[in-house]
């Protein structure tokens, strides 16, 4: 516990002005870079998240740029060809390596060519479009709430 308000202040200041002043894990040319790579493939957004950034092609979330490394959205379809190319699963966390993600890392190869990593970024759609439709597919098959009735 702090002795006064004034060094329970002074704690958090410090915490946040940490927290701000942290590196950032994506560099904006890393980032710059992948967005420039994947703008032939249609209509790509970033958005800072978590440390990290998440990219959207076409409004659906395909992939995330964690320490200037892209991966992209992987499923049963796709994620062979991941391994294949010797590629790592996204782990959030370095210390729980049996937490992964469904995101795969890109190789360096197919991140330098541009056709190439558009041809995969399309496969992260697909993945993106089937997982939107099952998760809708999912909410439809509920059972409705039921109406509260008061006593």
């Amino acid at each position: 516990m702090y002795a006064t308000c004034g060094q329970a202040a002074d704690a958090v200041s410090n915490r946040v002005e940490r927290f701000y002043n942290a590196p950032m894990a994506v560099g904006d040319d890393f980032r710059d870079f992948v967005l420039e790579q994947l703008a032939t493939g249609g209509r790509v957004t970033s958005k800072r998240m978590f440390g990290g950034v998440g990219l959207y092609l076409d409004g659906l979330f395909i992939a995330l740029i964690d320490d200037d490394t892209l991966y992209f959205k992987t499923d049963d379809s796709n994620r062979a060809r991941f391994q294949r190319a010797g590629s790592q699963p996204f782990r959030p966390f370095p210390d729980r390596p049996e937490c992964q993600m469904g995101y795969w890392q890109v190789p360096a190869e197919v991140l330098e060519d541009a056709d190439e990593l558009g041809v995969w970024a399309r496969e992260a759609l697909a993945v993106a479009l089937r997982s939107k439709s099952s998760r809708s597919t999912a909410r439809t098959r509920r059972k409705p709430a039921r109406a509260h009735r008061p006593k």
